[in-house]
């Protein structure tokens, strides 16, 4: 099964400017994603999805192919899923063609290879997409609320059984940036990525740090400088 790994990275970012490329302990960010997939045997390319000619150059001198997204496509409220319809389509396009699709976020940098892996083991024909998980430090029926219509805060799900301790709470999950598998043909088809039949694989939680500010940039290099 032909596999290819993409890097969906936009220019723009409020949280961290500049997130994609920062180095994180010594390494572009955006490299952490391009070095792991070059290291699993069943990706065959690796392409970079941006806007940004930074990302860009960054991308190439990894060893990654570039496909130059539309700035429409790279805005604070583009959906990640046109993104990837745009890529596939753009490979189709060019006659490429591949059955297996992993994206692989540039802010997931402390994924092993063990986890892409097992996300691309998990694919199979009766799966429509894989997304990986860890386990979520707080609930909706115990300490997640919402302030409804009346001003007055309530559990995010009605606690019927009025739970007290969250270990006796049904067990809830965290998604992940560490990889999402699907394939090209479900990619085009939904509007929606859970709309199909979804499994998942679960990642401890030392190495599901989603970047998105500057502590989350700061608390991966410290794993990472304590990894060493």
């Amino acid at each position: 099964m032909k596999t290819y790994a993409f890097v969906f990275a936009r220019g723009g970012s409020k949280g961290l400017p500049g997130k994609n490329i920062l180095p994180l302990n010594g390494v572009p960010l955006i490299g952490y994603s391009i070095q792991i997939a070059k290291k699993i045997k069943e990706i065959s390319d690796i392409f970079v999805s941006t806007d940004d000619t930074g990302i860009a150059k960054v991308a190439r001198d990894f060893g990654a192919e570039v496909i130059i997204r539309p700035s429409e496509l790279a805005t604070d409220s583009s959906p990640e899923l046109e993104s990837w319809k745009h890529a596939v389509k753009y490979l189709q396009s060019n006659e490429i063609n591949f059955e297996r699709f992993i994206s692989l976020p540039a802010t997931a940098p402390l994924r092993n290879t063990e986890d892409v892996i097992n996300a691309l083991a998990k694919f199979d024909d009766s799966t429509d997409l894989v997304v990986t998980m860890t386990d979520s430090h707080r609930s909706p029926y115990f300490n997640m609320v919402k302030e409804n219509n009346s001003g007055y805060v309530e559990t995010i799900i009605e606690n019927e059984k009025k739970y007290t301790r969250r270990q006796d709470a049904p067990p809830c999950y965290d998604l992940t940036t560490i990889a999402y598998v699907s394939s090209p043909e479900y990619i085009l088809s939904t509007s929606n990525i859970f709309n199909g039949r979804v499994k998942a694989i679960k990642i401890p939680k030392d190495r599901s740090i989603d970047i998105d500010d500057r502590v989350d940039f700061n608390l991966a290099e410290i794993i990472l400088k304590n990894q060493e």
